[in-house]
């Protein structure tokens, strides 16, 4: 109910303000070019870090010792991988369509960095010197900011279906179709988390979603949305436990089995690059993007100016790296039903509702109603709905329980029928495991006796020889 009181009593300054980018666009090109290379820099710089970081921090937690050679601590052992992986020899599989299999690993490395163009870094307002020229801590913004966020998101998928389809292999295809479809089912609810976000900032500026969780984050007033967009974000990265593009267990490698040198290194690092973009977008739209936390930003006036608002983006973007291999840490891979039952029938479902509660929130604010009677609405409408739910729900099971008797019994559950084992289906159940014979009511077999023919009397002369 916190997240429902703060809708209500959010001034009505934060739906309706429009955003100001008039100081975007005019900086001289070579400012801009400068602001683009660090954002790129941001990116690798950032991205060799988390790969030493990941591997130290998973050590840690399984009592390993982890990298300790190339660098003072380990801390160039990224940049000897990258360097090992750019001198190994390039090979093209001979079945393999060449043209698309050399350009599927950059389409899928160019669009992740391309998301970063619109992440503040800073206030738009407290513009910093470069050079001796004054300019925003921000390459650009639009007023549809995280369109284009979704828009370059979708487009780094075809990377990896190109990169299954283009290898002429098994594994790489299976890897490549598990992509889209994890995309497909994931991108949905994440669009709907940030629907929430639009719905109360008023805009879909990044620069103006920031400035209009200047009160209270949104991670408090849209603690939902906050974790749809976590769940999401992992899922759209392809990381544990949601890595089935990529299952060494079954796929080998996944869509990028065929792959070497180079061009392995670009999928790499596409991987973290994106954690890197989701890990931003997910700081900006609801931990407050560049602003301080809490504690920092009520007794020290100056914590959201000069550069400063970068040292809060850099720790909070860092935090959300550090969750990303503490999940690959702790949660085993989930199976690949488990993973779409939990996008298309819990997420999607899940993020539909609470944008439509949201909007019916703005909606009655807007109208001038009280806290009292939004509660009182809201409530009621929750209510109804699970009441019909239940009611729904009861007379189905009934009609199956009818339905079920009238069929009788079903044949038994399988497992082996087709070969190989399959998992069972929604209301089938698997045959008991056969326990084992208690070890003082186990056959002992005599060296030289009966049992040890080859012919057919062997089972005669275990069952002579029990006792």
């Amino acid at each position: 109910m916190t997240g429902l009181a703060a809708l209500t009593t959010a001034p009505e300054g934060a739906v309706l303000a429009a955003e100001d980018l008039s100081m975007f666009g005019t900086d001289p090109w070579w400012l801009v070019v400068v602001k683009a290379v660090f954002c790129f820099a941001f990116l690798m710089v950032t991205v060799l870090f988390s790969i030493v970081w990941e591997r130290k921090v998973v050590a840690w937690m399984q009592l390993r010792i982890g990298p300790n050679r190339n660098g003072p601590w380990g801390m160039l052992q990224s940049l000897a991988d990258g360097i090992k992986l750019m001198l190994k020899e390039d090979l093209i599989v001979k079945r393999a369509d060449k043209a698309v299999y050399i350009l599927a690993p950059i389409v899928a490395a160019i669009p992740a960095f391309m998301a970063i163009a619109v992440i503040p870094f800073g206030p738009a307002d407290n513009q910093v010197s470069i050079f001796g020229h004054r300019t925003t801590m921000q390459l650009t913004d639009l007023p549809i900011a995280m369109l284009y966020i979704l828009a370059v998101a979708s487009v780094g998928i075809y990377g990896l279906v190109l990169a299954g389809w283009s290898s002429g292999s098994t594994y790489p295809l299976l890897g490549g179709l598990r992509s889209c479809a994890q995309m497909i089912s994931y991108e949905i609810a994440m669009g709907a988390a940030f629907a929430s976000v639009f719905l109360y900032s008023g805009s879909m500026s990044t620069s103006a979603i920031v400035e209009a969780q200047a009160d209270r984050w949104f991670v408090v007033l849209l603690p939902v949305s906050f974790i749809i967009y976590i769940i999401t974000m992992v899922g759209e990265t392809n990381r544990a436990p949601f890595d089935m593009p990529e299952s060494e267990g079954d796929l080998v490698g996944g869509f990028n089995t065929e792959y070497s040198s180079i061009k392995f290194a670009m999928f790499m690092l596409a991987e973290y690059v994106n954690m890197v973009t989701v890990s931003a977008v997910s700081v900006t739209l609801f931990l407050g993007g560049w602003r301080a936390p809490y504690p920092v930003s009520t007794f020290w006036e100056g914590a959201n100016q000069g550069w400063w608002p970068m040292l809060w983006f850099v720790l909070k973007v860092q935090l959300l790296l550090f969750f990303f291999i503490w999940l690959r840490g702790t949660l085993p891979r989930v199976r690949y039903d488990q993973l779409m039952k939990l996008g298309w029938k819990v997420l999607i479902p899940v993020s539909v509702v609470w944008l439509m509660l949201v909007a019916t929130v703005r909606a009655l604010r807007n109208e001038g109603y009280d806290f009292s009677r939004i509660v009182l609405y809201v409530g009621a409408a929750v209510i109804a709905v699970l009441l019909i739910s239940f009611v729904v729900d009861m007379f189905r099971d009934r009609k199956n329980r009818t339905e079920a008797e009238a069929a009788g019994p079903e044949p038994a559950f399988d497992p082996m029928a087709g070969g190989f084992p399959v998992p069972p289906l929604p209301g089938q159940t698997l045959p008991p495991v056969p326990r084992r014979t208690p070890r003082r009511e186990r056959e002992l077999v005599v060296s030289g006796g009966p049992d040890t023919q080859s012919d057919g009397n062997a089972s005669d002369g275990k069952e002579a020889g029990g006792v």
